[in-house]
């Protein structure tokens, strides 16, 4: 009885505390956001910078942008464009002048002519870090910052109040401002192609099936109405704005669909990697505070963290609910699925998570690629080991939980070799076990 008693009260303690600072979760021990040494790309670009080991053309934002893109190994082919206001830069962004956007597996980078450039990136111990600088300013050198003001959106009820990304879908009106009346959609691979890309502009076919992107919405009674027929299946966007402004002429309808998945599994991986080093450290203090061993194996709260965390992961890794594409597929330039699979990795057969479907999905095995990226790996061990484990039991099981029935038994298999062939940790994982 003592023990619980010391026990709650520790809790209470610290729950307290913790309340009467008011401040959001990631701002606090252990995860001090705003206050913690950053340690990521963007914050090594900074260094090699500062020592003379490479440059940014100032004054000369194209060119600027280009060796940032290469300097953050995301290909300029990766290129989309959004015109509706849903970004800091919502004063320069409008139809005629969108902002785009670029990314690889753990970076991302926006830019709107005439204003300022945009970065996000994996930091091991912070999720998703955010930076600006400007392109335009020759008078003192380049200083990525870190951008506090994106917190306001990208650390809201719309990413869990946790620090994360979104791609959203609105009714945009002539001068790309949201017709709030309207609604709004956050898409993700489980999204029908009717409630994506409001305020995008989008190149390639799709049959058929309509969206909302590459047309502008008139607001009416509970509403607003758009002619999504005018924006289907375009492949020039020269009609739409001085193409000749950006890195390329278009908005792919691939690289847009992979955006969504990404952003929606790089959010799950950052989040789930911050909740799980919260509550393990609340662990290891009552530990300390009971003078109990410190274990690093997850306890009560911190187990339940743990398996929640690892259940949306390996939903969302193993596409989930994912929408089907509509007859015939989808079809885009093609240069940014060269692109894409510039560093893919491939088993003893050839295959490959990045290998592409496009016909009634998006790729050919569901299992994310981003089992690769920079934010997997910084995952904390035991939530790993966790996702490893689940995944294993769903990839193995003669009959998968019922969550899981979209995957055959042909491409579970498929996928585990392809794991197995690919992910030395997840092969050791599954033989330790």
């Amino acid at each position: 009885m003592l023990r619980w008693r010391t026990l709650i009260a520790a809790a209470v303690a610290v729950a307290a505390h913790l309340a009467a600072q008011n401040l959001p979760d990631y701002e606090l021990p252990p995860i001090n956001y705003s206050t913690a040494l950053a340690s990521n790309t963007v914050s090594r670009l900074q260094a090699r910078l500062d020592a003379g080991r490479g440059r940014l053309p100032l004054g000369e934002p194209t060119a600027c942008l280009r060796e940032l893109l290469a300097a953050l190994e995301a290909p300029v082919a990766s290129q989309v464009l959004v015109f509706s206001k849903t970004s800091l830069q919502r004063a320069l962004i409008e139809p005629r002048r969108p902002r785009a956007i670029y990314f690889s597996e753990d970076a991302y980078v926006g830019w709107v002519p005439g204003g300022l450039m945009e970065v996000a990136v994996t930091d091991p111990q912070l999720g998703l870090t955010f930076y600006r600088f400007d392109p335009r300013d020759t008078t003192q050198p380049v200083r990525f910052a870190r951008d506090a003001d994106c917190l306001s959106c990208h650390a809201g009820s719309l990413t869990r109040d946790w620090p994360g990304l979104m791609v959203r879908s609105v009714f945009p009106d002539a001068h790309g401002e949201p017709i709030v009346s309207a609604g709004t959609f956050l898409i993700g691979h489980d999204s029908p192609l009717s409630e994506r890309w409001g305020g995008w502009y989008v190149t390639g076919t799709h049959g058929a099936a309509r969206h909302l992107g590459n047309a502008i919405a008139t607001e009416a009674a509970g509403g607003a109405t758009l002619d999504r027929e005018a924006g289907a299946n375009v492949t020039n966007l020269a009609g739409y704005f001085a193409t000749n402004q950006y890195l390329r002429p278009d908005s792919d309808i691939v690289a847009l669909m992979v955006l969504e998945h990404q952003v929606g599994m790089h959010t799950r991986l950052a989040q789930a990697a911050l909740r799980v080093r919260k509550w393990m450290a609340y662990q290891q203090n009552l530990q300390r505070e009971l003078k109990e061993p410190v274990t690093d194996v997850p306890e009560g709260t911190a187990r339940r963290v743990v398996e929640t965390e690892a259940g949306r992961i390996v939903e969302h890794l193993l596409f989930c609910d994912e929408a089907s594409l509509p007859a015939n597929g989808v079809h885009g330039a093609g240069d940014f699925e060269r692109a894409f699979c510039r560093n893919k990795c491939a088993d003893p057969r050839g295959r490959s998570l990045k290998d592409f479907d496009l016909r009634t999905r998006l790729f050919a095995w569901r299992c994310s690629y981003m089992i690769y990226s920079q934010a997997f790996d910084a995952l904390p061990p035991a939530l790993k080991a966790c996702v490893y484990q689940r995944l294993k039991a769903v990839l193995t099981a003669s009959e998968p939980p019922k969550r899981f029935a979209h995957l055959s038994a042909a491409e579970r298999t498929a996928i585990g070799e392809i794991l197995l062939a690919t992910k030395p940790d997840l092969k050791a994982a599954w033989t330790d076990h």
